[in-house]
Formats: structure tokens, C-alpha cells, sequence
């Protein structure tokens, strides 16, 4: 039975679990406020609806073949799970959409019967953090998200999996639990490196152009840096009828890795020392730049653009720029007939700072909660969902354009799948993936009292785009109301 509700690095040293307890006592409110979605969008295949703010529904796709991973059910053979009701939770995305519709195979081979429970965003993670804190049973296998890990893992409340991966009785050897991309699996363990969970999905954020052609005519080239960057928008804007940038409403993804170009940072020495910096003068200087793009070059509007929203832009050729995910780019090449732009898209890496380069990276993936009575059923489920033989499946049928598996973004199907215009992005993908893992920058954004702070974040762009404040008082204002919600969630700073 599917429930759907449609709405909207390696790892040091964890926090102790009195702090981490202590971060549960941090509002719901903020929680919310802050807006941590998924930087991940729906797969390729899916036409974009201007204004809405959840998943695309998936592409009606004739029957898969039975996948790969599984034996054939056999006539009179006894199913293993035979009578399993498994509940499954987490919120839409093109993966957790679309996986949907291999479930009836799953659910012959083995037996089992999937309660499938996708919640909004916002939602779903309050729900999630209420069930894990307490230790419930209401659901078997359970989303682990990236901005929660930290705190959901460091409190115990996820199921350690090296002895399922261990046994061979329980998962074959060529199953594959090295195929990870480090970047993804990083935030799926904890500080000994033991793994809780297996990603389905990443986000990497590059840039995507969709009228290239109009910074040829201007007679510049694509841009490397940040500073050619701001001379191509203001060289390009209004040009044609297309804004120079857009991009959506969630500012403490977006902004940040112009933070860190700069030389800014988020926090001192994330997860260690959780004392924010958000007001020293790179990080200042790195939301100044950002909000001056809202401000000057983009469309009327665009504080409150949602993902498809940014995304119609660049299909109709209403914008050019967009620096994000880039699962948000492989749509708009995807279809001529929807777009106006799909021959003329490219995708670039995020044009480097003073400072150097920080694209943003993050992940989600299945996990089992402590409190599962059905652990073995879970782990069967989870095999299944994030095997390599389904993951290539939801490449080829599917259009899937964020896979982390090493073997699946290294594959020919996905390098043909994510060409775009003649630009390799399957390439630029697997290095932003990697870069995050290995740098360890992204450390940041696992912080338990992150959405506080990126709540802060949000108000203090927004403030500045509109020129409410300085870039500099707005920040100040952020760097002190981060030092409020860290100390009240029972962290010890510097400040």
C-alpha cells in the first residue's frame, strides 16, 4: 500500500550524546523555518510545473523486467518473507518517487507487503525526529537526512549495519558495499567509520547556463572565476529578454559555497567547535556577492522562487544562470518540445573565488531505525533499493540523474544519459561528489544545530538583496541570533 502525501568527508570526532539529547530541545519551529530541502531534483524525464513545490509525479514507463537482483520467484516456492508488512518513510524526490513503481516486484519475490509513506520535507523530518527520539516501531526503514545524520546517528537511533554487510548469508560479497562514492556514504557513518545507512542520492552543485550563446555575443567566454562572473552578468542582463541569474529560495544552500569562495565559513571547526563566523569579513564579503546577483541581475520576484520555479526561467529563456543542484540542469536538456533553451544549455563547475572552489554537496539515504522490529526485512529492502542491477535500471528507465554508486556514475549509461550539449556533466558530477567528501567542507551542514543557523542565514541574504541592511549589520544580526539557538540546543562556544 503506497501513502502518498505530496507537499511540500570523511567524519571526525563526534559530539557527545548530551549534546546531541540536548539539541532535540531546539524549536520545531526553526526547524521548519530553515528550509533544509533536498538539493536534489526530479529525474530527467519529468516536465517541471512552473510553480509547484513538490516532486514531480514519475513518468508512466511500460512494466520493468523483474530486476536483476533478486531470483525469480519460483512456482510453490516458499517467500522469505512471506506475510512482511514493511514501512518505509521518507519525502519526494525523483528516486523516492519513482522507486514506487518497481515495489509490486519486490513485494512477489520476497513476499513482503510496502507500507510506503512519502511525506513533505518539513514533515516528514519533524515526524522522523519525534519517532527516533523515542525509540519507536511505526516505521522499518527510514530516510536519513543529511542536515539530521549527525544528530540521529550520534544519538544511537539508527541500526548499525557492518554486521549485516559482514555476513554472507545476509548480503552477497558482489553486492557491492564499497560502490559508494566517499562523499555520499561520509555522512551515513560514524566516527569509527561504521555505516547506519547507503545513499540513494546526491546533490552537487555546479552551473548551468541556459543561453550560453548570449555571453558569446557579448564577445566573453564562460566565466572560471567569480570576479569574470559578475562582469558576464552585468554584460548579458536583460539581453534578449533573459535575466542574467536566478536561482530559489533556499539561501543557505545556495549562498553558501560563495561564502566559502571567499574564504568564509559557517562555523569555527565544524562538528567540534560549533562557534558560528558568520559575520568575519570573507564570509560577509561571499553573501554580499550572492545578494547583489539577487538583486541586480535577476527576476522580479525571485526571493520567493521555488525550484521549478528557477527552473521554468531557464527552460523558457526568461534567465540564464543558475548554481545549484545539478539534477536541476538535466530536465531542461531533456525535451525541445518543453524547452526553449534544451540545445542551447551547458553546464560549468561553480566559478572559483579568492579563496578557491566549495561546491556543495550533500546526500540521503535509507537507514534502520533502532526501534524496527523487522530488521531483517528492512535490510532486504534496503539491498534491493540501493542494489547496482536497480540503480542502472532507474538510470535507463527512469531518466535517474544523482546515482552514488561508483560503478553507476562511471557507467557508460549514465555518461550517454548525462551528456548535455557535448559537456560531460556525469564527470563534473562525480568530481563535486568526491571533492566533497575527501575536503570535508560540507562538515558544516551536519551540525545538529545547523537549520537554526541556515534559518538565519535565509533572513540575513533576503535582507540584504532588498537592501534592508548592510551586508555586514545583516550578518552581525545572523552571527548573533546563530550564538542564541546554539547555546539554548546546549552547545559550548567560543563566543
Amino acid at each position: 500500500m503506497v501513502r502518498h502525501t505530496k507537499d511540500e568527508n570523511e567524519t571526525p570526532r563526534r559530539v557527545s550524546r548530551r549534546q546531541v539529547l540536548l539539541a532535540l530541545t531546539a524549536s520545531a519551529a526553526a526547524l521548519v523555518a530553515a528550509g533544509c530541502a533536498p538539493a536534489a531534483a526530479p529525474s530527467p524525464t519529468v516536465a517541471p510545473k512552473p510553480a509547484a513545490t513538490t516532486a514531480p509525479a514519475p513518468v508512466a514507463t511500460a512494466a520493468p523486467a523483474p530486476a536483476a537482483t533478486q531470483a525469480p520467484a519460483q512456482s510453490g516456492a516458499a517467500k522469505p518473507f512471506a506475510g512482511v508488512q514493511l514501512n518505509v518513510a521518507c519525502f519526494p524526490v525523483g528516486y523516492t518517487n519513482n522507486i514506487k513503481d518497481y515495489f509490486p516486484e519486490f513485494e512477489q519475490q520476497t513476499g513482503m507487503k510496502i507500507n510506503y509513506d512519502l511525506l513533505a520535507f518539513a514533515v516528514y523530518n519533524q515526524r522522523a525526529d519525534v519517532e527516533l527520539s523515542t525509540k519507536g516501531s511505526a516505521w522499518d526503514v527510514m530516510n536519513i537526512t543529511y542536515i539530521y545524520s549527525m544528530k540521529w546517528i550520534g544519538a544511537g537511533w539508527f541500526t548499525n549495519l557492518e554486521d549485516y554487510i559482514k555476513d554472507a548469508n545476509k548480503t552477497p560479497k558482489d553486492w557491492g558495499a564499497d560502490d559508494f562514492s566517499s562523499g555520499a556514504i561520509a555522512p551515513m557513518t560514524d566516527d569509527k567509520g561504521a555505516r547506519f545507512g547507503f545513499p540513494f542520492m546526491a546533490g552537487t552543485y555546479a552551473a548551468g547556463w541556459a543561453r550560453p550563446d548570449l555571453v558569446e555575443k557579448a564577445g566573453l567566454k564562460l566565466p572560471t572565476t567569480l570576479d569574470e562572473m559578475m562582469k558576464v552578468m552585468a554584460a548579458v542582463n536583460d539581453k534578449e529578454g533573459t535575466k542574467a541569474f536566478v536561482t530559489d529560495n533556499l539561501h543557505h544552500w545556495n549562498a553558501i559555497p560563495y561564502m566559502m569562495n571567499f574564504g568564509g565559513k559557517i562555523f569555527k571547526d565544524p562538528p567540534n567547535n560549533v562557534t558560528p563566523t558568520l559575520d568575519m569579513p570573507e564570509s560577509v564579503q561571499g553573501a554580499d556577492y550572492f545578494a547583489k546577483l539577487l538583486r541586480e541581475y535577476s527576476p522580479e520576484g525571485v526571493l520567493s522562487y521555488t525550484d521549478d520555479q528557477a527552473m521554468t526561467a531557464q527552460m523558457e529563456g526568461r534567465a540564464n544562470l543558475r548554481t545549484n543542484s545539478i539534477d536541476w540542469f538535466a530536465p531542461i536538456a531533456a525535451d525541445p518540445t518543453k524547452s526553449k533553451t534544451a540545445k542551447l544549455i551547458t553546464v560549468t563547475e561553480l566559478p572559483a573565488g579568492p579563496k578557491g572552489n566549495f561546491p556543495a554537496s550533500n546526500s540521503h539515504g535509507y537507514g534502520i531505525p533502532i526501534g524496527s522490529k523487522k530488521k531483517d526485512a528492512a535490510w532486504e529492502f534496503m539491498k534491493w533499493a540501493n542494489s547496482k542491477e536497480l540503480v542502472m535500471r532507474m538510470i535507463t528507465e527512469k531518466g535517474y540523474g544523482s546515482p552514488v554508486r561508483l560503478s553507476a556514475i562511471s557507467s557508460p549509461e549514465f555518461k550517454k544519459k548525462m551528456q548535455i550539449n557535448g559537456v560531460d556533466v556525469a564527470a563534473i558530477y562525480g568530481k563535486i561528489l568526491d571533492l566533497g567528501g575527501k575536503g570535508g567542507f560540507m562538515k558544516y551542514r551536519i551540525v545538529p544545530v545547523f537549520p537554526q543557523v541556515g534559518a538565519a542565514i535565509n533572513k540575513a541574504i533576503s535582507a540584504i538583496a532588498t537592501k534592508q541592511m548592510s551586508a555586514e549589520a545583516a550578518m552581525k544580526q545572523a552571527q548573533q541570533e546563530a550564538i542564541t539557538d546554539i547555546k539554548k540546543a546546549g552547545f559550548k562556544i567560543d563566543a
